[in-house]
């Protein structure tokens, strides 16, 4: 783990959760991970900067929020408010909402995802919600991702860079978003 993240646990758990009920609680993981790197790539495409701040990495099934995918593995521990309190211990091939009563609407009950991230969130969900687990993850492998690149059995980073580029920034705004990102990076290092 770079020391200088941009993680945020609980709204990658948060983020999860939305998804989660708006499929009635339960996903397949590979879809739920489609789903919120799409999601994510939703929110540079608009804004210009990540839901979760998690860090980008091509896998052999597509591209995917590294550490959430971590998460839902239970290959990394959780923090307290973060995957554990809204995301159950995958079954199988799935995963489902710990407590589906925890979230009347998620506008009033996810609180910690702003409404830019809610917006992409929704957007995201009304594109490809419908969709399969295997439909989304060969849209993943197409000229609909280009900064996927086929990782020959492992994973490789997806730089911000090649993903502000690839949503439609120019190059002067790839640069400063991307310089932005960095220095939040040392900024949350000041608050760890």
């Amino acid at each position: 783990m770079n020391q200088y993240s941009l993680f945020d646990e609980r709204k990658a758990a948060q983020a999860a959760a939305y998804l989660l009920f708006r499929a009635g609680g339960q996903l397949p993981i590979l879809k739920l991970m489609k789903l919120l790197y799409l999601a994510e790539r939703e929110s540079f495409k608009r804004y210009g900067d990540s839901i979760t701040g998690d860090r980008l990495v091509s896998m052999p099934h597509g591209p995917v929020l590294s550490r959430t995918y971590d998460l839902s593995g239970g290959c990394e521990s959780s923090r307290e408010g973060g995957w554990d309190t809204w995301v159950g211990d995958r079954s199988g091939y799935d995963v489902a909402l710990k407590d589906a009563s925890m979230i009347r609407s998620p506008e009033q009950d996810l609180l910690v995802l702003s409404d830019s991230d809610l917006e992409c969130l929704a957007e995201t969900w009304k594109q490809f919600g419908h969709w399969d687990k295997y439909r989304l993850r060969d849209y993943t492998h197409t000229d609909a991702c280009p900064e996927w690149v086929d990782p020959l059995g492992g994973s490789h980073d997806i730089p911000y860079a090649r993903l502000l580029k690839a949503v439609g920034h120019s190059p002067a705004q790839v640069e400063a978003l991307s310089r932005r990102l960095h220095e939040q990076r040392y900024i949350n290092q000041a608050f760890v």
